[in-house]
């Protein structure tokens, strides 16, 4: 373990993770790491290849050969590309959002992308096709802000400061409608509550990696709270210790 500082955001889907660690990585100059982002790209591959997605054994030999990039993008926000491709868009569809549990599920899929995600947070060793920017060495980073389903319990840790943001469904559900609104396109409420509903119990229930709070994991109910509000919660507990 190097001298970084690592922080943890793990929760369900809709909670609000990846706009909470984004705008708390910029804040502190961290690296930010959505390991959520790398389960989408292997599920997007998933499903333009045909790939069976109760098939784990098959899921993991395209995990292992998918070459996976993550790049800053404007304001501290992540490009992802895929074989060279950028998906950043393509892996937000309604589609891979639908099947990337089932695809999370896979034990190869889950033991490739963890040594991936280590090694980009500079707590890993070289895994070879793993790629990213973060490269462990003293001249980067001083710290990574990691979000995930288990980003605290399986992928780091060791990490100095864990927290677990969660929200209602229906709340959640109201914010995945809000985003897809953004772009063009209207989802019935009803669905998308469902859609979530279902992607907790998967997550939740899955025999590896179970969705669940590190022992030592701060929980942060965000049903009533901005982003804003999260991240100014989460830097007044995290204070001065990262100095």
């Amino acid at each position: 373990m190097s001298k970084k500082i690592y922080i943890t955001i793990d929760g369900p889907a809709g909670a609000g993770k990846s706009t909470v660690a984004r705008m708390l990585a910029r804040r502190l100059g961290f690296q930010y790491i959505d390991t959520g982002a790398m389960y989408r790209a292997v599920a997007l591959k998933a499903l333009r290849t045909g790939v069976d997605l109760n098939d784990e054994a098959a899921l993991a030999e395209l995990a292992a050969s998918a070459e996976i990039r993550l790049a800053d993008g404007p304001g501290g926000s992540i490009r992802v590309f895929l074989d060279g491709e950028d998906v950043t868009r393509a892996i937000r569809s309604l589609e891979v959002t639908k099947n990337v549990s089932l695809v999370a599920r896979a034990a190869g899929v889950r033991s490739e992308l963890v040594r991936r995600q280590r090694k980009m947070a500079g707590a890993g060793e070289n895994t070879g096709n793993g790629t990213g920017t973060g490269t462990g060495d003293e001249t980067g980073p001083p710290g990574v802000v990691m979000e995930g389903r288990d980003a605290g319990t399986v992928i780091l840790p060791e990490a100095q400061f864990k927290f677990f943001l969660t929200a209602s469904a229906e709340e959640r559900a109201r914010r995945r409608q809000k985003d897809l609104q953004d772009e063009g396109r209207e989802v019935p409420l009803a669905r998308l509550k469902r859609e979530i509903e279902e992607r907790d119990r998967l997550d939740s229930s899955r025999e590896v990696a179970p969705l669940r709070p590190a022992q030592d994991a701060q929980v942060i109910d965000c049903s009533r709270l901005s982003a804003a509000q999260v991240v100014e919660i989460i830097a007044s507990r995290v204070g001065g210790k990262t100095g």
